[in-house]
């Protein structure tokens, strides 16, 4: 079950008697690596407490879409931004009906019209509901809008009945959610991406570096893994875990750095640089540590040169791939974007504004302007893992 390493889940609990598959479900997720957290409808708590699910996940249990310490924060908006996924499960045929109709009057319901993050349903309800034509239609224009319905299954019914209508047990649910994660988008292709910061030795323990986490390019990488590529993440140092199914080469320096990217440009077809390489590298690296009591007066005097450019390198190449830049801004976020994709001929520029506190260096969400020779297109403020998601759908796109 690695696709669900590291993804963020909403799981939403509305009134049936399958609820109680969902504490298990709950336990289910954490195993597969998945972070979870939980928002229930009024009806749920009418069939399990919310308790159970803080106790199984860690973490408060969502209810109430008017609950004043919430929205002071915009409660459902906060958790449509957070969540990878969402799972509704059990989902009821009232849920499903006001679902269709749009409707968000509880807090399950004004999130799940909010969210980007693709949505999964498991239906659960007497075979008779399930068999009523309203309910089938509500769930073909479900279908028709982009929600991933997740059974029924058959079989017989706290009611006593026997029919469709069972909600799927935990198992089958999370490996039906492996189609919100996996796409053949990029099947075929092979991908590199560069991430995380390089450091430039000045001595054996100093350097140059700056402040970049690389999690937007750990992000990419594992969005394009999942969208079938066969992908290569070469990185500076980070504290980040390698995704699933990703090749990762480590490197220190922007010269390992665009020796590594060299070496695996054969038979690349996109290549993304979200590394922050260091412009410049100390002229010549001390043998030993430079002390302090060593040097007249009070100031260190540094001689730098620059460092090769790895981006405008790879987009040089005789048989280059598709070649998008970073560029990390404070200011004049398109003028500054337009300039690098020119004048390294690249074919995109993500630009994001670093001076911001909420998007910036080591933060968990972005938002970016993605720039080509067309034109220049805002995406909304999402948590990196939606946007890298989104971003890899637009490259492979171009592909």
């Amino acid at each position: 079950m690695g696709f669900l390493a590291n993804k963020r889940i909403l799981l939403g609990v509305t009134g049936g008697i399958a609820a109680y598959k969902s504490a298990d479900l709950v336990r289910r997720l954490q195993d597969a690596g998945a972070e979870v957290r939980v928002a229930m409808t009024p009806a749920a708590r009418e069939f399990i407490a919310p308790l159970t699910f803080q106790a199984l996940s860690g973490n408060p249990v969502h209810c109430d879409l008017l609950d004043p310490a919430a929205e002071a924060a915009m409660g459902h908006i906060e958790l449509a931004r957070w969540a990878d996924a969402v799972i509704v499960a059990p989902a009821t045929a009232d849920f499903l009906a006001k679902l269709a109709s749009g409707a968000a009057d509880n807090l399950l319901l004004a999130t799940c019209l909010a969210t980007a993050a693709p949505i999964a349903l498991a239906p659960a309800m007497n075979q008779g509901m399930w068999s009523k034509a309203s309910t089938a239609a509500n769930v073909e224009l479900l279908r028709s809008r982009g929600f991933t319905l997740l059974g029924p299954d058959a079989g017989s019914q706290a009611c006593g009945d026997i029919g469709p209508g069972r909600m799927l047990e935990p198992l089958a649910i999370i490996a039906g959610l492996d189609t919100l994660f996996s796409s053949d988008l990029l099947a075929g292709k092979k991908v590199v991406i560069t991430a995380g910061p390089t450091r430039e030795a000045i001595d054996p323990v100093r350097y140059i570096s700056n402040h970049s986490s690389g999690k937007m390019g750990y992000a990419l990488a594992a969005a394009a893994a999942a969208a079938g590529a066969d992908t290569w993440l070469i990185s500076g140092p980070t504290a980040l875990a390698t995704p699933e199914r990703v090749k990762r080469i480590a490197v220190t320096s922007a010269t390992e750095m665009l020796e590594a990217t060299l070496s695996a440009m054969a038979g690349c077809h996109l290549f993304i640089g979200s590394a922050a390489v260091a412009d410049y590298r100390p002229l010549s690296v001390a043998e030993h540590k430079i002390k302090k009591k060593d040097q007249s007066g009070t100031t260190l005097t540094l001689v730098l040169e620059k460092n090769p450019d790895i981006i405008a390198t790879v987009a040089a190449l005789p048989n280059r791939p598709l070649t998008v830049g970073f560029a990390a801004e404070t200011c004049d976020l398109e003028v500054h974007a337009r300039q690098k994709l020119d004048s390294k001929n690249l074919d995109a520029v993500i630009a994001n504004d670093v001076s911001r506190t909420d998007i910036g260096f080591n933060s968990d969400d972005n938002q970016v302007l993605l720039v080509t020779a067309g034109g220049a297109d805002w995406l909304p403020l999402m948590n990196k893992s939606k946007l890298a998601q989104e971003l890899i759908a637009r490259l492979a796109a171009r592909l």
